[in-house]
């Protein structure tokens, strides 16, 4: 029963915070809170001595920074908002449950949990610069937006990696015990899409003017976006050998992390672009698994 939940976790997840919006959307200050903890849980699995930057890492994640900005230019002369969505799917970094997609599909997990944090601090850079670009704070100057972001994004991408290393290096015994609750992670993602989807049906509930068109445009660009990162991954990664590693580091994205962003720093509406990306990217994990799964009893059978 348990394992059956587990399976269903990521629909159960969305649908509580679906039905249960009132509850889930005020709890939307913790969004911050679970996001360092699963961060936290994540980098304390990194051995930091046997990190290696690899070529690869450097080409996925300019393919994420300067990718971002040119999909948000070309759309933004069509649609400011729709753009804005497209932007988020591409900047968010690598999710941190994708090293286990990465293990499950016979891909490489130390270089996918290396990108992981090379794609988080690329981002934790770059995200206050872009965002103060993009004027989501009109009321401040470039500096004062620039400096009001970093002092909210970097300490909740860059505070957990420092927090791991000072707890492998000096506290072992408290980053055994972290280690050792294998699942904290899992479940702390699962109460954090809870939150942001909550958070998201009260947006849309309390729309003054709702635009559909808008919101469905964005879907259907998450799902473009989506798609495309991870056909990109795969053919860079075939280059060095690695394409199951490659397409799960830039095509599986931290979601609740872009949502938040969105929410906060974007025009609110385009934070249904990554929160459709959720759907689309597992969709994807789940035929890639189930693919996996009947080639080896292919296999086995003969």
């Amino acid at each position: 029963m348990l394992q059956l939940i587990k399976n269903w976790m990521l629909p159960i997840a969305m649908g509580l915070g679906g039905v249960f919006y009132p509850f889930f959307g005020r709890l939307s200050f913790l969004t911050p809170y679970l996001i360092f903890s699963m961060l936290l849980v994540t980098f304390c699995k990194i051995s930091f001595k046997n990190m290696k930057i690899h070529p690869l890492h450097v080409s996925l994640l300019l393919i994420q920074l300067v990718g971002c900005l040119l999909i948000y230019g070309i759309i933004r002369i069509v649609n400011p908002v729709v753009s804005e969505g497209a932007l988020i799917c591409l900047l968010a970094p690598t999710a941190t449950s994708a090293a286990v997609i990465t293990g499950m599909l016979g891909g490489d997990i130390a270089f996918l949990t290396t990108y992981t944090l090379f794609s988080s601090v690329g981002v934790a850079i770059a995200a206050p610069i872009i965002f103060s670009f993009l004027g989501t704070h009109q009321d401040m100057s470039f500096w004062s937006s620039f400096f009001y972001i970093c002092k909210q994004v970097i300490p909740l991408l860059i505070l957990p990696l420092l927090v791991a290393w000072l707890l492998q290096r000096f506290v072992p015994i408290i980053h055994r015990k972290i280690l050792a609750t294998r699942q904290l992670g899992f479940y702390l993602w699962a109460v954090a899409l809870a939150i942001v989807t909550g958070k998201t049906v009260v947006f849309l509930l309390n729309q003054q003017h709702p635009d559909y068109t808008n919101e469905i445009l964005l879907a259907v660009v998450s799902l473009v976006v989506c798609v495309g990162q991870f056909l990109t991954g795969r053919a860079l990664g075939k280059r060095y050998k690695d394409p199951i590693s490659a397409q799960q580091g830039l095509g599986q994205k931290n979601t609740i992390l872009a949502i938040w962003m969105a929410q906060v720093y974007l025009t609110p509406i385009s934070s249904i672009a990554p929160a459709a990306y959720v759907l689309w990217q597992n969709i994807i994990n789940s035929y890639q698994l189930w693919k996996k799964r009947k080639d080896e009893l292919g296999v086995c059978d003969k």
